[in-house]
């Protein structure tokens, strides 16, 4: 699971789980490869969900220390 976290960049991460869901929605595959496809798109989502976490956290001290004046870097 946090492999996909730790290798692939956001639009990597992004662009694999649009073909996984590609893929799924098709139909045509195995029960077998459609459960891996669906855990291969949960990790993909967990690493987009990371992403988007750490660039709205990044937004948000930025924010903060514009506010602020610009003491302090690194609020959190």
């Amino acid at each position: 699971m946090a492999e996909a976290e730790t290798t692939l960049g956001y639009e990597q991460a992004r662009d694999e789980l649009i073909e996984v869901v590609r893929r799924l929605e098709a139909g045509g595959t195995s029960l077998e490869e459609s459960l891996a496809l669906w855990e291969r798109g949960e990790e993909l989502a967990k690493a987009c969900r990371h992403w988007l976490e750490g660039a709205r956290a990044r937004l948000d001290s930025a924010l903060a220390a514009r506010e602020g004046g610009g003491e302090g870097s690194g609020a959190e």
